[in-house]
């Protein structure tokens, strides 16, 4: 309410739009004087304020000064939250990426190469670090308001390569098998398909959410792979531990991945039913 605008310029001066314009410049330069003016006088007498501490306490506080200074300073130090491929969350991903190489790695050393079986425990340990940054980089993003198209095109990318790999490099030893092998081959068959589908639903600028179901399921099928990792090294530990106990850390893993792909098959079709909507739509057009 201080800063006083100017009067608006008289419509009647000059005539054409030329001339118009220039007295348009003239008045919103005039206001910007005049507005610089107000704010000068304003951190003067707050900055006299603070160099006088013995005059506070008698002193009057103009609380829209304070205001209008409070403003200012958070729209120069508020810092705008990076929404760019190296944010923090992005950066996890590319970790969960990077550990598939590791982790496959260690899998074939042991069982091709007949290396230690602690190189199964070294797989298990960055794989879970990989799982924990599934977690951490959708939760970074949401608090930090770091959520971007391309997290959300990599993140759901990401988990698919680390268990398709994983799952194939435990079928390659021979831990997954027999009717287990069929669980792995649901599994894989059910990306591939959800993955087809988005990529034609994004062309109809269709975008098909994650539902909770599905991040269950992923959550899920990480436990399982765990397991199955540890697999021969959990089994010796447990053995040592107690004879009458057999290859309980496989099997754990054997029945969760069956488990998992019960899970699959329904969120598969989940997806298959909403987006098969929009592709009748499109035929029909």
């Amino acid at each position: 309410n201080k800063i006083r605008r100017p009067a608006h310029p008289p419509a009647d001066l000059e005539t054409g739009a030329g001339a118009r314009r220039c007295l348009r410049k003239r008045y919103r330069a005039l206001c910007l004087q005049r507005e610089s003016s107000y704010l000068r006088k304003t951190s003067l007498r707050t900055a006299s304020y603070l160099r006088h501490p013995a005059g506070r306490l008698g002193s009057k506080v103009d609380v829209r000064t304070a205001a209008v200074l409070v403003h200012r300073m958070n729209i120069a130090t508020t810092r705008v939250p990076s929404k760019t491929s190296t944010s923090l969350p992005n950066i996890l991903t590319y970790t969960r990426i990077a550990a598939i190489p590791v982790v496959v790695g260690c899998i074939y050393a042991q069982s091709v190469w007949m290396y230690p079986l602690w190189l199964r425990w070294v797989a298990v340990a960055v794989f879970i670090a990989a799982g924990i940054t599934d977690y951490l980089d959708g939760h970074f993003a949401r608090i930090w308001n770091q959520q971007s198209a391309f997290g959300r095109m990599l993140d759901p990318i990401a988990d698919k390569l680390l268990v398709a790999s994983c799952l194939l490099m435990l079928a390659a030893d021979s831990t997954i098998q027999n009717w287990s092998l069929w669980a792995a081959i649901v599994i894989l068959c059910r990306e591939i398909l959800v993955s087809g589908l988005r990529e034609y639903l994004a062309a109809l600028r269709v975008s098909v959410p994650v539902t909770k179901v599905a991040k269950w399921k992923t959550t899920l099928q990480l436990v399982a792979i765990g397991f199955l990792l540890a697999g021969e090294a959990g089994d010796t530990a447990v053995a040592q531990i107690s004879t009458a106990v057999g290859p309980i850390v496989s099997g754990i893993g054997i029945w969760l991945l069956g488990l998992s792909a019960v899970f699959t098959i329904y969120t598969g079709y989940d997806y298959f039913r909403a987006g098969i909507h929009h592709l009748i739509e499109e035929d029909a057009r």
